[in-house]
């Protein structure tokens, strides 16, 4: 049976109040970069998202002036994965496998602290940012997480399926289940991930929703919900995988976390504490 870790690697912290989530109206909001690292039988380390890495840490100037302003990210050198693996004790070669919802910057920033392990990826995604076909692309697309010619495993739309919903592809090489789930919308090739721990399947989903109240019907905060609005490749289709992980949710087997909510965060790190 799998363990999984809930690590946080990365927080950015945007001026908004309870417009961004926070408890106050005045100051700032707290984001997180929601991680799982799955301890397996046989497949060592499964890391799904990376967070911000360790050359951002050291050089925050890799990341847009933008971005910086507007995200605020604490760019915490311990809070990056590699450091959260070698803190629980394991080797950062263990990591084998990084599994990614997509490639924006601070969901894939951390790959090059890893250039050994297999990046599996949907293969719209990994399109997308390695040739950037339009402004929007090139803008969210940054070329210095993957200068370093991360091993892909790239998958296409298609596959079995898994609680109802279609195209789902276990990954290559895994023995153990972990699959990707197609939840399109947010980026042109974004995806859940699913992994079995036991008898439970938790899924992440990314930036499929920004907030927790998005899958009880309650909406997130304004600035999550024009950020997703302003962020978003295909709206209906992003509404649709919202859909699908309300359903999903409902499920007793099924835990469902995205990449950002602190309070998914903190819950779910608690819960599969030892």
């Amino acid at each position: 049976m799998a363990r999984v870790h809930h690590l946080g690697c990365g927080t950015m912290c945007p001026i908004g109040g309870r417009l961004v989530g926070a408890d106050r109206w005045l100051g700032r909001g707290r984001l997180v970069c929601h991680c799982l690292l799955v301890e397996t039988d046989r497949d060592g380390l499964v890391l799904v998202e990376t967070g911000f890495g360790t050359a951002d840490c050291d050089d925050p100037g890799r990341l847009p002036r933008a971005f910086r302003v507007f995200a605020s990210p604490r760019l915490d050198r311990t809070e990056t994965a590699l450091e959260q693996v070698r803190a629980l004790g394991f080797a950062p070669e263990d990591v084998r496998n990084v599994v990614v919802t997509h490639l924006d910057p601070d969901h894939a920033g951390g790959l090059p602290d890893f250039p050994w392990a297999t990046v599996h990826v949907h293969r719209f995604e990994r399109d997308a940012a390695i040739a950037p076909r339009d402004a929007k692309a090139r803008a969210r697309y940054w070329k210095n997480r993957f200068a370093h010619g991360p091993r892909w495993a790239v998958y296409e739309p298609a596959g079995d399926t898994w609680m109802d919903l279609p195209a789902v592809t276990k990954l290559d090489g895994l023995h153990h289940d972990v699959a990707l789930i197609p939840m399109i919308g947010h980026t042109r090739g974004h995806s859940a991930v699913a992994v079995r721990t036991g008898a439970r399947w938790v899924v992440h989903a990314g930036d499929a929703y920004f907030h927790r109240d998005e899958l009880d019907g309650a909406g997130a905060p304004i600035a999550l919900r024009w950020f997703a609005s302003l962020d978003e490749i295909d709206r209906g289709a992003r509404l649709a995988s919202v859909d699908a992980l309300k359903r999903l949710r409902a499920r007793p087997d099924v835990d469902v976390v995205c990449a950002h909510d602190p309070v998914e965060l903190d819950r779910a790190a608690t819960a599969a504490a030892p």
